[in-house]
C-alpha cells in the first residue's frame, strides 16, 4: 500500500511539473487578448494563429526560442501562450557595421530660385524599430495591461550560433523559426551550424518548429533571395543532418493551386506554405 501511494506521489508530481499543452479553448483566449494589436489581428487573418499555437503544442512554463523573431508576432503569442511561467526568447542578428545608412535627399539645387507654394505637410514616416526595441515595446505593453505572459528576452545572437551562452546545453523546450530559414540560404549563414546549436540547447523531447514558402522540387534554397521559397525536402533534410527527427507536418497553410513560380503567386491567391515539427531523441 506504501509503495502503491509513492509511485501515485511520483505521478501526480510528475503531471503537476509537464502540464498538458493548451486546449483550443485556451489557445483562443489567448488570441482574442483584447491588448493585442490591430495590426497582429490582421496577421492572424493570414497566420492561423489557433492552429499554429496548437501546432507548437505549447504548455504552461516552457522556456522557448524564437529565431528570426522580426517584429515579435510569433514571439509575443508564443509569451502569451507560455504565461507568466515561463521565458521566451527573441533572437535577431547584430547589426552590420558594413551597411551604409540610407542615403539622404539633398537641398535646393538652385539657391537663388523662387521658394515653392508651402505644401500640405507629409504623413509622418513609419515608426523603424531594431527587433530588440520591437520586443522590449510588447514586452512593456503586456506588462502595462497585466497581462499573464512569460518573460520576453531580446538576444542578439548571429544566426549561425543564436542561442545564449546559458541555454546552450539542454535548457529549451521549444524553438520556433517562422518563415525566414529560407533567407538564411541568400544571407550566407552557416545553416548546419545554426541547426546543431538549436539541438543542443533543447531538452531530450524538445521541439524545434519551422514554417516556410513552398519551393518546387529539386530547387533547394536557390531562389531564396529572388522567389523567397524553399523546397521542404530540402529543409528537412537539413534538419535532420543535425540529429532531429520529423515529428510532425502541418498542412494548414498549404495551397496546393500554387504554381510557386513567383514570389507572390499568379493568378493571385495565398502562397503554399509548410510547417514542420522535428524533436530531440
Amino acid at each position: 500500500m506504501k509503495l502503491a501511494l509513492t509511485a501515485l506521489a511520483l505521478l501526480l508530481g510528475a503531471c503537476a511539473s509537464n502540464p498538458p499543452p493548451l486546449s483550443q479553448t485556451q489557445i483562443q483566449a489567448v488570441i482574442a487578448s483584447p491588448d493585442r494589436t490591430a495590426a497582429d489581428r490582421t496577421t492572424d487573418q493570414r497566420r492561423k494563429p489557433d492552429q499554429m499555437i496548437a501546432f507548437f503544442g505549447v504548455r504552461p512554463g516552457m522556456t522557448g526560442l524564437d529565431i528570426s523573431a522580426a517584429g515579435g508576432y510569433t514571439t509575443e503569442l508564443l509569451a502569451r501562450a507560455i504565461g507568466p511561467t515561463g521565458t521566451v526568447y527573441g533572437q535577431s542578428a547584430p547589426p552590420d557595421p558594413n551597411r551604409k545608412p540610407p542615403a539622404q535627399a539633398e537641398g535646393n539645387a538652385n539657391p537663388t530660385a523662387m521658394p515653392a507654394a508651402p505644401a500640405a505637410a507629409p504623413p509622418p514616416p513609419p515608426v523603424r524599430r531594431t527587433s530588440a526595441e520591437s520586443l522590449t515595446l510588447r514586452a512593456e505593453t503586456m506588462r502595462a495591461a497585466g497581462t499573464k505572459a512569460a518573460a520576453i528576452v531580446p538576444v542578439l545572437q548571429k544566426f549561425d550560433s543564436p542561442v545564449p551562452a546559458d541555454l546552450a546545453a539542454a535548457k529549451l523546450d521549444i524553438v520556433t523559426l517562422i518563415f525566414n530559414y529560407h533567407d538564411l540560404g541568400h544571407m550566407g549563414v552557416d545553416r548546419a551550424a545554426m541547426n546543431r546549436a538549436v539541438f543542443a540547447a533543447l531538452k531530450p523531447g524538445g521541439v524545434y518548429v519551422i514554417a516556410d514558402h513552398a519551393g518546387r522540387p529539386g530547387t533547394g534554397i536557390s531562389e531564396a533571395g529572388t522567389l523567397h521559397r524553399i523546397e521542404e525536402a530540402f529543409l528537412k533534410n537539413e534538419v535532420e543532418a543535425a540529429g532531429f527527427k520529423l515529428a510532425a507536418v502541418g498542412d494548414f497553410l498549404r495551397n496546393p493551386n500554387d504554381p510557386k513560380d513567383r514570389n507572390t503567386p499568379e493568378p493571385a491567391q495565398p502562397k503554399d506554405q509548410f510547417v514542420v515539427k522535428f524533436v530531440k531523441p
